[in-house]
């Protein structure tokens, strides 16, 4: 006999998307997704006078509905987080497993997308920025997003490799600023007139922008200049090199763990007839779409599981059953 789920737990399999709720929950995700391209489009084009003044009660109802909007999704996902897979694990009160929800990176872009406009609502000033700040709010495709997911779980892997490849940058900086200066300040006193103003260059020179409007016009100075970009070629590609390897091995580890459980349910269990029953299927696609699999990949490994299977369980000259 099926359990009956309560409201919560059936919001938290909403906002999870999995098992009978997955079609509703895409529904869900495709709706809070159009809302914030809307708000995201609004917000750019607001920032055009004559649009702003014109269509004000508009935009100002666009952005008190969004709000409201967004604000009670985040209040259900704090209410019902204590029921979803990742956080009913936690051991301990529902209490604990809320701050956890709070802290994560997820719930606090939910925040920073409703927390600027409350401002402006309680403080009766024309805050700039914080209606800048509003755009933020496209950070929130990131939990609709399973690339990135992917991008940030790569910035999380390979923080401290990260943090040491941009100590090395700001050393470089550091000293590319104080060669140029040195060579440069006799010559462009107005350019390069001290050591944070030399910055600039170093910075665009590092980055191989060169936007040109600060650039070394002696021999010795376009010698160093030239090491500088070259150097900087080699360093800008570190970091980059760095979260294309981990995002690579990311969906590596996903397509990894996804086969492991296809393997499970395809050599673990009973098969009738060469073939996953309702419930495996529904099980592995569940598994899928948590992992941001598609569904090509997903039916190529279901595909080679069964056949590797059905090639041990049937006679290979006759087909039947030995």
């Amino acid at each position: 006999m099926k359990k009956t789920l309560t409201l919560r737990q059936r919001i938290a399999g909403l906002f999870e998307g999995t098992g009978d709720y997955q079609r509703a929950g895409h529904i869900l995700d495709v709706a809070l997704i159009s809302l914030i391209m809307i708000n995201v489009v609004a917000i750019v084009i607001e920032s055009i006078a004559s649009v702003a003044q014109q269509y004000y009660d508009a935009f100002l109802m666009l952005e008190i509905i969004s709000v409201a909007i967004f604000a009670i999704e985040y209040c259900v996902r704090l209410w019902a987080c204590v029921d979803k897979t990742k956080y009913a694990a936690i051991e301990g009160s529902n209490t604990k497993r809320r701050l956890k929800y709070l802290l994560s990176p997820l719930a606090i872009i939910d925040l920073i997308a409703i927390l600027p406009s409350l401002l402006m609502f309680l403080f009766p000033l024309d805050l700039r920025f914080l209606r800048v700040l509003r755009l933020l709010r496209v950070f929130k495709l990131t939990r609709y997003s399973r690339a990135m997911q992917l991008l940030l779980q790569a910035f999380v892997n390979e923080g401290s490799a990260l943090f040491a490849a941009f100590f090395i940058m700001a050393v470089v900086l550091i000293l590319a600023s104080c060669g140029v200066y040195l060579i440069e300040h006799d010559v462009q006193p107005d350019k390069f007139e001290s050591i944070p103003a030399a910055m600039w260059w170093a910075m665009a020179t590092l980055t191989t922008v060169g936007y040109g409007d600060v650039v070394p016009i002696t021999p010795l100075g376009k010698l160093f200049g030239g090491v500088i970009t070259l150097l900087s070629m080699g360093m800008v590609a570190i970091p980059t090199g760095l979260l294309a390897s981990s995002f690579s091995e990311q969906l590596r580890k996903r397509r990894q763990f996804f086969e492991d459980a296809v393997n499970e349910q395809v050599h673990g269990n009973t098969i009738n007839d060469g073939s996953l029953n309702d419930e495996q299927r529904n099980h592995l696609e569940d598994l899928r779409h948590k992992l941001g699999l598609s569904k090509l990949e997903a039916n190529k490994a279901i595909k080679a599981q069964l056949n590797e299977r059905n090639s041990h369980l049937f006679c290979r000259n006759c087909g039947k059953r030995p």
